[in-house]
This record gives C-alpha cells, structure tokens and sequence, in this order.
C-alpha cells in the first residue's frame, strides 16, 4: 500500500488539516488567478487607482503657484484673475479625481463580488469532495466558517492592495520624483525614508504572523465550540450540561482573547515605533526646506508643495498600518481555507475511470483487508461473492465489520489491500457517481436536508416529476403523515430532519430509495428506528423496494433475517459463517449465540437454548419488518 493511502485512512491524521505554514504567495496567487478571469473590472480598477494618484499629486503644484502669486504680487484684477485661472484648474483636477474614483469604486466593487462569488463556488466544489472520514474527523461549524473566511478575506486583500497599498506606493513615487526635481536632497531624503518605513512596516508584519495564525485557529474553534453544542442542545437539556458547556466555551473564548491581545498589543508596541518615525521625517524635512528657503532655493510655494506631499505621505502610511494589520489578519484567515485546499482527496476517481456498467448486479470482495490503525485490523483477508439478484444479510457482534463492508462497497474508504468488483468492474476503477447510481441506501439513522420534503424525496432522483415524488412517497406509505401537514410536500423538515419522528425520516428515506431505483440495495438496519405500527405500514414498501434487486442486509436483530437467501456471519474481521437460518442454527457458534440471546433473553444456565424444531416461538418473535424481509424473498 502506498504511503498516500494509508494517510488519508489514518483517523489521527485526518482530525488535523494543517500542513506546512502557507506562504503568502500562494493565497495572493490563487485571488490574482481569479480576479484576472475578470480582466477588464481589473483593468479599470489599475486605471482609476492610476488616475486618482495623478489628480492628486498634480494639485498641490498648482498649489504652489498659487501661493507664490500671493507672495509675490500685490492684490490687482490681474493677479485675482490668475488666482481664479488657477483654481478652476484645481477644480478640474478635483473633477478628474472625482472621476477616477467613481471608476475605482464601481469597478471594485463588481470584481470583488464576482470573485467572492467565484471563491465560494470553488471552497464549496472542493470541499463537499472530500472523503466521508474528512468530514467527520472535522466540526461542520469550522469548516463553514473557513468557507466563508476565505472569500470575505478576499475583500479586505483586494481593499488593502487596491485602495491603500498600490494608491500609496504611486504616491509616494510621485511626491519623491516631484520633489526631487525641485530639490534633490529633500526628494532622495523623502525616497529613503519611505523605503525603510515601508520595509519596517512589512519586516514586523512578517512577525506578527504567527500570532495572527493563532488567533484565527482560535478563532475557528470557538466557532466550531458553538457549533457543536448548538446541534446537540437537546442532549445538553437532558443531560443539564449548560454550565459544563459554558465552562467549556468560555475556556475557548478565554484562548481566543488572549490570542487576540497578544496580536493586537503587538500592533500598538510596533505602532509607536512608526509614530516616532513619522515626526522626525516631518521635522527633518521642514527643518531643511527652511535652510534652502533662506538661501533662497525655495519659495514659500515650495513649502505648500512640500506641505501636501508630506501630509499625503504620512496620511497614507498611518492609513496603511491600520490596513496592513487587517490584510495580514485577512491572509490568516483565508490560509485556513487554503490548507483545505491543498489537502488532497482521501478518495478520488483513478485516472481515466469509466462510468460503472451495470449487468447483473453481482458483487465480490476479494481477498480486501482494511483497518484505521495497523494495529487494529477491521477486515482481514475478506471473501465475499453476491450472485445478482440475490438477498443476504451480514450479522456478527458489534465492531465485527458490518457497517465497514457497506461503506467499502460504497467506496466511502479505499480498501487497504484486495478488491471489491461489480460485474467484474474494480469499484477503484470506476467513477464514484456512477458507482453510487448504481447502489440503493438506506441507513439505519437517516439524515434529511433543511429542506421540504418533496426536495429530501426527489434527491433520490433529481430529475423525477411531482408525480413520481408522490407515487413513491405512496409506495413507503409516507404520503399519508405527508399530507396531513399543513403545508404538504412543501413542509421544512428541520435540520437534519429533526421535526420529524424516527420512522417518518426513515419512511421519507425509503421514498427516496424507491423513486431512485437502484439496481443494488443496501440497507444498514434500516428497521430498526421504527416502531410496530410504522413497521406495518412499510411492508408493502420494502417488497416494492427489494424486488429484482441485489440487495445487501445490515442486521442487528436477526428475526429480520431469518429467510434471506444467505446469512453471513462476521468475526474477527473475517467470514465465520455462511448459510441459511436453519443452516447456522444446527452448525452452532457465533450466530446460534446470538440466536439464543435475541429469542430466548439472556439464558441463565439452566435455560434450555430454542429449538431449530420450534417455529411457534421463533414465529412470536419476529417483527412485522421481519416479515417484509423475509415475503420479499
């Protein structure tokens, strides 16, 4: 076996996703693919940054001009003339400015949702492919919450870049070079200052990370803390859990906080730093145009322009310290997401897979063993032939396997060693959708979407008319409570299904087996949540249900059972058994144990074991899902 697969079996090494920190380069790689599939929002974005930074480094130069003429002339129409003349310049400069924003904005604002949406399309298509153990190794809250991360940091990234970063690096270029033509000490003085602020800014970032890692991880626990406890509330009631689950959360939020002050003190400390650097540019540069000023290399103008430029500039670099911090915050967050996406597949189609062609619906394991941890094996050397259309159930003690061989043949895990074909097909070689077309479920806890009915239903075929819908729904005798309710099929059925009793959901999820049609059908106990009267009702459905079918039986109680075509009984990971009822019965061993257990009570040893020769008694025990079992044979 590969290293590859036992990976992404191992339990242990799917509760954690996290890998190798993410460089930054591969967050802003993976935004900039996707916003370039939008080029002409981009290039307006690049265009209307462009021109803002043009508009508003050209107006304090007529500035200048401006308040040199009042220094130098005295108050004539001629001179109030030219000050005009200068100020419907600015006013047009502003216009342009104006502009060149509204450009920015718009364009801005339809790239980012176009890309958020495109983001969250492709956090979801990844996502939702990842391999049953994935999912539930994870909180579901996490991982909607990194979903969601992901795209909203796209929108701060873009922001930062767009409105602070890229504006402030064409404005500081364009206040040194102006400058610089006026006065090259004061330029290059100006120039070299801006690089080793900007440098200090992005060196203390770049170590502030590892906090900003922490405290979105935090962050995404306690969301995934709340989660959890919001879905089993109920068991929380009952169990007068609350002050348990508050001391639990508020140790989550405890460390969520001080992850926090830890990444926000930091800011303030590096913050200060800055300060101190932005009062002695200040100082410096005045101090020094006053020199040049008295030696008569400045105006009074000059000072105006050097004024602006420097207001600008440090505007621009406090803003940008805000910024930095939410753009770094931003980037942790949106890591989380991309460590998802660089975690590969536990289960993927092989290359060049063909859909599954379905002739006889007969099934073979052959020779698989599958385990979680090499120390504890689950399945060894497991031997399974299924003729098409015949009906076997698979029985052992708890942990024996059973529910392991359902989702192998499912192809929820990859075997660790052997094969399980279909009609000679390896299930490793075929597609997984047309593997799972081909397989009929029915668990023995069905799970419903929030959704009504009459979508839970047709999910078992997502093309099937209203009218198919309600046929099966009659089939599974759920069209009765269905249309008792005051919204009918349109009726919410709550998150996971839970406004619904045990055998209404498993009623609704035998519709959903009936309208798909499955030539395979597995069921996984799939009696066992209901009670009698919801036990007579689905007679009729499962003989509907299991008619022409190869059909696979998870069971628990094995009066269920009793008149399969065969019964398989699993120990120790491996066939102990293989036969009919009454076979196993006179053989002895693990299934006559068991036998004895369920029909007779736990026997004291002075109670006789039950009789292969007594179907009176074993007749009162059978359930009425027995007997749909066994007169749909």
């Amino acid at each position: 076996m590969s290293n590859f697969a036992r990976v992404h079996i191992m339990p242990e090494n799917l509760q954690t996703i996290r890998h190798a920190p993410v460089r930054p380069g591969t967050v802003m790689r993976i935004y900039f693919k996707h916003a370039a599939n939008h080029p002409w929002l981009f290039f307006a974005v690049v265009i209307g940054a462009i021109g803002i930074q043009i508009a508003e480094l050209a107006s304090p130069l007529y500035l200048k001009k401006f308040f040199n003429l009042l220094a130098s002339q005295s108050p004539s129409d001629t001179a109030v003339e030219s000050l005009i003349t200068i100020l419907g310049i600015i006013a047009f400069i502003s216009l342009c400015s104006w502009v060149f924003r509204r450009i920015n904005v718009f364009s801005i604002i339809r790239l980012e949702a176009q890309v958020m949406a495109d983001l969250n399309l492709l956090s979801f298509d990844y996502l939702i492919r990842h391999s049953y153990h994935f999912f539930i190794s994870q909180f579901a809250g996490t991982l909607t919450r990194r979903v969601t991360k992901f795209s909203h940091s796209f929108e701060v990234i873009f922001d930062a870049i767009m409105l602070k970063f890229f504006p402030t690096a064409l404005f500081v270029i364009g206040a040194v070079v102006v400058l610089s033509m006026r006065n090259l000490t004061l330029g290059l003085v100006l120039g070299a200052w801006a690089v080793l602020f900007i440098s200090f800014q992005i060196y203390l970032a770049k170590l502030r990370q590892p906090l900003r890692m922490k405290r979105a991880e935090e962050d995404s626990r306690v969301v995934g803390m709340l989660s959890d406890a919001i879905i089993n509330q109920t068991t929380i009631s009952l169990f007068s859990g609350s002050k348990h689950e508050n001391n639990r959360f508020k140790s989550a939020v405890d460390k969520w906080h001080a992850s926090l002050m830890r990444s926000w003190g930091a800011d303030e400390y590096i913050w200060s730093v800055q300060g101190i650097l932005i009062i002695l540019i200040n100082l410096g540069i005045l101090y020094g145009a006053m020199r040049y000023w008295r030696l008569g290399l400045l105006t009074i103008g000059d000072f105006a322009l050097i004024q602006a430029y420097l207001i600008g500039t440090f505007e621009r670099m406090i803003a940008n310290h805000g910024e930095l911090r939410r753009f770094y915050d931003a980037f942790a967050d949106a890591s989380e997401m991309i460590e998802i996406l660089d975690t590969a597949h536990g289960i993927q189609d092989a290359p060049g897979a063909k859909p599954l062609e379905i002739k006889k619906s007969e099934i073979e394991f052959k020779n698989v063993d599958f385990y979680f941890q090499e120390s504890i094996p689950v399945l060894r050397g497991f031997n399974l032939a299924i003729k098409g259309g015949e009906k076997i159930a698979i029985v052992g003690a708890s942990g024996a396997g059973k529910t392991t061989v359902t989702k192998l043949l499912l192809r929820l895990y990859d075997v660790i060693s052997g094969g399980i074909e279909i009609d000679n097909q390896n299930i490793s070689k075929v597609t997984q959708e047309s593997l799972r077309n081909a397989i009929g479920f029915v668990p023995q806890e069905p799970v419903l979407f929030h959704r009504t009915l009459l979508e839970n239903i047709r999910y078992g075929r997502r093309d099937a008319t209203d009218e198919e819908i309600i046929e099966a729904s009659k089939k599974a005798h759920s069209h009765e409570f269905i249309s008792a309710l005051p919204d009918g099929y349109n009726t919410f059925v709550g998150e996971r299904g839970i406004k619904l009793s045990g055998g209404e959901r498993q009623r609704v999820a035998i519709a959903r087996a009936i309208l798909k049609n499955a030539p395979i059908l597995v069921l996984d106990e799939a009696t066992s949540s209901l009670d009698s009267e919801s036990e007579a009702l689905i007679q009729d459905a499962l003989k509907v249900l299991m008619q022409g079918k190869t059909v696979l039986v998870i069971a628990h109680r094995l009066s269920t059972i009793m008149r399969m075509d065969r019964i398989i009984v699993i120990e120790d990971g491996k066939i102990a058994a293989d036969g009919t009822h009454s076979d196993l019965l006179i053989r002895g061993g693990l299934y006559q144990k068991l036998w004895s257990i369920q029909a007779g009570g736990f026997l004291g040893d002075d109670t006789p074991e039950p009789s292969v020769e007594e179907p009176e008694e074993i007749e009162e025990e059978e359930t009425t899902a027995g007997k749909v079992l066994q007169e749909g044979i």
